[in-house]
């Protein structure tokens, strides 16, 4: 999901150390062409080493480690930080520490015709749920519910927002399989982010805010997984798999940091070891 302006600030501290997350040796056979899309989920913010500041994009996300799980002959990453898809077609601006970069390319602009596996990420910038979470944040244990603000006249004004975007995944497939014929072409859904009814004030946000800020992510997926079928391509589940390792974890057992990370990892992001462990999921389904 996009990463807040505010906190590009933050990634001189995650310049240049080392990850916690090792990529493990092959396990599959080659795949001649792998191109990796999509949005920060995908690009690991703020994650050790960067090697693209514009992007945030760490060589450690899920991308590169399945790239080398894979031992892929060619690996073209694309994902950027505050991706939507958009992004996919379009050149997209970006910016580090205030000054003005060159935009990234069009994401498609990655695919050939001898492309062979695509993953791609995407969909939480466009329904803007990062924002919607921040603005759900409470510190104080007897303020109002954020959920309600949400709510007009009895119609649940995120929820939708997802349902409205929904068809544009199913566009997104149709594009990448134009480009690239012979590829398989998988999404994946977004991490578990926190827990039933959360952990105040660990991760600030109330238990009934908590539920339904998950609620509205299982929504995205469901809706991911949904158009990616219908439209010929597959489906990972992230979710299911990250029970017991979401923000509300310890710092050891987290895949996806909280408002105020405790690993190097941008907030309400997944860290090394989140993206080491999407990338084992994936590369599992991938057989």
């Amino acid at each position: 999901m996009r990463s807040p302006r505010t906190l590009r600030f933050l990634i001189a501290a995650g310049l240049g150390l080392a990850s916690v997350a090792v990529a493990p040796a092959a396990i599959a056979a080659p795949r001649d062409v792998y191109v990796a899309l999509g949005d920060s989920f995908a690009s690991g913010p703020l994650i050790p080493n960067q090697v693209d500041l514009g992007c945030l994009r760490s060589d450690r996300d899920y991308p590169r480690v399945l790239a080398g799980r894979l031992a892929v002959g060619t690996f073209r990453d694309r994902t950027c930080s505050g991706a939507d898809t958009g992004d996919l077609a379009s050149a997209q601006p970006r910016t580090f520490l205030g000054q003005t970069l060159p935009p990234a390319p069009p994401q498609y602009d990655a695919l050939s015709a001898d492309t062979t596996l695509v993953t791609i990420t995407i969909g939480g910038n466009d329904t803007r749920l990062l924002d919607v979470a921040r603005s759900c944040v409470n510190l104080l244990p007897f303020q109002s519910s954020c959920m309600r603000r949400y709510i007009v006249n009895g119609v649940d004004t995120v929820a939708a927002r997802i349902d409205a975007f929904a068809p544009t995944i199913g566009v997104v497939a149709d594009q990448v399989r134009a480009r690239a014929p012979r590829a398989r072409v998988v999404f994946t859904g977004y991490g578990l982010y926190v827990r039933r009814n959360g952990c105040w004030p660990a991760v600030p946000v109330y238990a009934i805010d908590a539920n339904w800020l998950q609620g509205l992510v299982d929504r995205l997926n469901a809706a991911v997984a949904a158009q990616a079928r219908a439209h010929g391509a597959e489906y990972v589940d992230l979710r299911t798999p990250s029970a017991g390792h979401d923000a509300c974890s310890s710092a050891s057992e987290k895949w996806i940091e909280g408002f105020v990370p405790v690993n190097l990892a941008a907030p309400l992001h997944p860290n090394a070891r989140g993206e080491a462990a999407y990338a084992q999921i994936i590369a599992g389904q991938l057989g």
